[in-house]
């Protein structure tokens, strides 16, 4: 059987698993589960070759638990309810914790899917640890996701893809009997984009390619042994982020040409369509704001259309949003206003809401002097009065900065109205 060098090398234990030390390390947020045994649901959320299955499995193994794995490509309803009866039962074998099922790429499970493991999830009859590649606020039903605690992979690091590749070559039986110089590394590492599973793969076709007991790897070998093989977009690896970073850029950048031809590699090569339309919709608000509000209008209409056509259809929806969002009047005001709001926030802590802008509903609460010299703004000539609506601590402090362009150029000539030396931008 050709075992793939990723899956023969696969760490059993933490002393052995690469990366990922803010949540594995010593003062790592899954460190205190995985010592104490008290272990909840959760979902491990990553790019592809993070370690999301080996972290599950040596979870099993720490916590000493039964452990059952589904695929959600290959995994139905039926699969999952027989998973959990065994679960419930005991089945002669779970008599102190119960189980722990692995869901591979759970974001593909449809909604009923997900809904088949609520109830054995509350209950407690498995704890359920999720992978997936996509954001789980978007592909996990609000039920299931609210039970979970959801942990962020990130991608390896230069130094931890070079401490793999040593550590392939040290203990790996089949490589072992190969004399390798690992001369160069920075092709592999480039190429693998953070990927584990994907640079161990690349370091075995290289290395068996040559045919030989004796192989250096240089970044020229690597290039002439890999590079060929790459695929025109993969939808689950680096093309995967790469692409996207420049479909985005250039709608960003005012470029339509540039943009609809990202679009075409990630359509050709079978990107989700609810991925690009959600990519939409999220510049729409960034990068445009109020500088073109209808935008976002247009995105969020894109998404439900796509979503409910699909493919081949949507890519005239995809290409229409596209476009019309390249060539709007650009602003990321918004973006940076809450940016700014929430880092005073993040700074100043709990600042108390003044009295008279609180709710009054019991008498008490009038006496205390909730909402006394509230004025109430359509009261005013123009539905307007000047009031303070900010802590006392940041009175005056100033998050919105209207971008430069026509639309947002009226609101400040508005908000400079209303406001006078206030909104002084």
């Amino acid at each position: 059987m050709n075992t793939p060098l990723a899956e023969r090398i696969r760490p059993k234990n933490l002393d052995d698993y690469l990366s990922q030390q803010h949540l594995v390390g010593p003062q790592g947020s899954l460190s205190a589960q995985l010592t104490t045994g008290v272990l909840s649901s959760l979902i491990l959320w990553g790019p592809p070759g993070t370690g999301k299955t080996t972290l599950a499995t040596i979870i099993a193994n720490e916590s000493k638990r039964p452990f059952y794995t589904l695929s959600a490509i290959d995994s139905g309803v039926a699969a999952v309810r027989e998973v959990i009866q065994k679960a419930k039962q005991g089945d002669g074998l779970f008599t102190t914790k119960n189980p722990i099922l692995f869901i591979d790429e759970i974001h593909r499970f449809s909604k009923s899917q997900q809904d088949s493991l609520l109830g054995a999830v509350e209950k407690g009859w498995v704890t359920l640890i999720g992978a997936t590649t996509e954001n789980p606020s978007f592909e996990v039903i609000p039920a299931l996701l609210s039970r979970c605690q959801v942990y962020v992979l990130k991608a390896f690091n230069k130094e931890d893809l070079n401490n793999l590749l040593k550590r392939a070559l040290k203990i790996d039986a089949k490589l072992s009997k190969i004399k390798v110089d690992l001369k160069e590394t920075e092709a592999l590492i480039r190429l693998s984009g953070g990927d584990a599973r994907k640079l161990l793969n690349m370091l075995e076709l290289v290395v068996l390619s040559e045919n030989n007991t004796n192989v250096t790897i240089t970044n020229d070998l690597v290039l002439q042994k890999v590079q060929k093989n790459t695929v025109l977009y993969d939808k689950t690896g680096e093309q995967h982020y790469d692409i996207i970073s420049a479909f985005i850029k250039s709608i960003r950048g005012s470029d339509p040409n540039a943009a609809v031809y990202w679009l075409a590699r990630m359509i050709e090569g079978g990107e989700d369509v609810k991925f690009i339309a959600r990519r939409l919709l999220i510049l729409a608000s960034e990068d445009i704001g109020n500088a073109n509000p209808t935008a976002l209008v247009l995105a969020n209409n894109t998404f439900h259309a796509v979503t409910t056509i699909g493919y081949p259809e949507a890519r005239i929806v995809l290409s229409q949003c596209t476009i019309y969002l390249a060539t709007s009047p650009k602003s990321n005001a918004s973006y940076e206003a809450i940016n700014k709001a929430q880092q005073l926030v993040r700074q100043t802590g709990d600042l108390s809401v003044p009295l008279s802008i609180r709710n009054a509903p019991t008498k008490l609460m009038k006496e205390l002097g909730y909402g006394k010299a509230y004025q109430y703004a359509h009261s005013y000539e123009g539905n307007f009065v000047a009031h303070e609506f900010l802590p006392e601590e940041i009175t005056g402090t100033s998050f919105y900065k209207p971008g430069n362009n026509a639309k947002e150029q009226r609101i400040s000539a508005y908000l400079k109205t209303l406001w006078k030396d206030k909104y002084n931008f």
